[in-house]
């Protein structure tokens, strides 16, 4: 009997083998933004580029090329240092010959009335043509090209070093808001420096003071 019943058991199928299911503790994070942690990060924005924070909240770099975006970022940094200067120096008394003797508020006005501005004109939109334009499409077409920005001019021989390149942009990304409040309180307040409604005295609220407080009239 015992014999019969080993029999049979060794010519049965063998019993099936259970494995068991491996799950994931947690489900996968999407990268974040260094700059807006709620936000994800942008895929172009790798921290290889001077400047880059990982700041895109609208996903530009998504849409436009990262050498235009620099290019034109790097082209109105430079002209708002030298506008946010200008302006400045203008209203502080600093005028050049056959300029108009007005505030920077109304310079352009006074520049197209009496002829000055065809004169700076002409030299912008030559150095526009040849030099800019020619560049954006440098920095599109050719893999090789110099990033955006990067024209080789270099008089007083500074080199290209990326520290230099994240001062030049942090100080020009401040000049761009700079210049923007320095134009919009000047139209608004209608004077020069420091372009408030009473000058120094919004500033500094003593200075307007006929006297201290608690020490008489």
């Amino acid at each position: 009997m015992l014999p019969v019943a080993q029999a049979s058991l060794s010519s049965s199928a063998p019993l099936p083998t259970f494995h068991a299911v491996s799950r994931t503790s947690a489900p996968l994070m999407q990268e974040k933004s260094k700059a807006i942690p709620f936000l994800k990060k942008p895929p172009a924005l790798d921290g290889s580029m001077a400047g880059d924070i990982g700041f895109d909240p609208l996903q530009i770099s998504d849409l436009v090329p990262l050498q235009w975006s620099r290019e034109a970022e790097l082209k109105h940094a430079r002209v708002c240092m030298l506008a946010v200067a200008g302006w400045w120096a203008v209203d502080w008394g600093f005028t050049v010959p056959y300029a108009p003797k007005v505030l920077s508020l109304y310079a352009h006005d006074a520049a197209v009335e009496r002829g000055p501005m065809l004169a700076m004109l002409i030299p912008i939109a030559v150095i526009e043509v040849f030099a800019g334009i020619p560049k954006c499409f440098q920095i599109m077409n050719d893999p090789d090209a110099a990033p955006g920005g990067d024209y080789k001019f270099d008089p007083l021989g500074f080199g290209g070093s990326k520290d230099l390149q994240e001062k030049e942009l942090a100080n020009g990304r401040l000049a761009m808001m700079a210049f923007s409040g320095i134009v919009t309180q000047a139209t608004l307040t209608g004077g020069g420096f420091p372009y408030t409604y009473n000058g120094v005295s919004d500033l500094v609220p003593p200075l307007g003071m006929a006297s201290m407080p608690g020490f008489g009239s």
